[in-house]
């Protein structure tokens, strides 16, 4: 009895958790949300269609509701800007980056040879469980492993995890801020390289805007064309 209680007391201590819950970030689960249920798996046989259709696709953008909108908020700018290349949006409302894992490997990025990926991910981490910034970066890592094993050809453009909170010193934008100051160390200027363009969302003194993100979180509409402004000249290059 005396070990039972002893393995019992073990289980529920505060550094057991911490093991049971440091590997969120890093394994592959579907989205299991309820109000995502209805529509996220099959968003995901419908884009292993799409991805057949397109043919040839020369380029990935990999993310979460942020990506997600350029099917509808950024939809103008996404056909001027990367329907040419035979885009394919691989982002989803609420994934964190144990979705996007299981997305990878369950054949999102089979089959085809993009030449570059954009990917930004890493908010919902934040969002959803208050993830500690190291944990994050771990699952974004993973993702970039994951890539380098899938489509080693392709040039990766790791995007800073975009501005959330209406203040510097908002709890979770420090949070996703702490993820970013680890992440600009997985650019390798070979395969991997990272961006930040928080500060075409910003203003000077770190504030956002809700005319900028009226959620303090998603994009508005206008803002996706700034977003391609942002990253075209970096896009351009990695796709010669």
């Amino acid at each position: 009895m005396k070990h039972l209680l002893l393995s019992l007391t073990v289980l529920s201590s505060p550094l057991c958790a911490e093991i049971a819950t440091a590997d969120l970030s890093t394994t592959p689960v579907t989205q299991d949300a309820k109000w995502a249920k209805k529509w996220w798996m099959p968003r995901h046989e419908a884009k292993l269609k799409e991805k057949e259709a397109l043919g040839e696709v020369q380029l990935v953008f990999i993310g979460d509701s942020i990506t997600h909108a350029w099917e509808n908020k950024g939809k103008a700018i996404w056909n001027t800007h990367y329907a040419p290349y035979k885009a394919l949006n691989l982002g989803y409302s609420g994934d964190r980056t144990e979705h996007v894992l299981w997305r990878i490997d369950n054949g999102e990025l089979d089959g085809i040879k993009p030449k570059a990926i954009v990917i930004m991910i890493g908010t919902n981490n934040v969002g959803h469980r208050n993830e500690a910034s190291k944990e994050v970066a771990e699952g974004i890592k993973a993702i970039l492993d994951r890539l380098e094993t899938k489509q080693p050809q392709a040039k990766i453009l790791l995007l800073g995890i975009f501005p959330r909170g209406a203040t510097s010193n908002d709890p979770k934008r420090l949070l996703t801020d702490g993820t970013n100051a680890i992440i600009k160390n997985f650019h390798d200027g070979k395969r991997v390289f990272y961006l930040n363009i928080n500060d075409k969302f910003l203003e000077k003194d770190g504030t956002l805007s809700k005319k900028v993100m009226p959620d303090l979180l998603h994009p508005s509409k206008a803002q996706y064309q700034v977003w391609a402004n942002a990253i075209d000249p970096s896009l351009k290059k990695l796709m010669q």
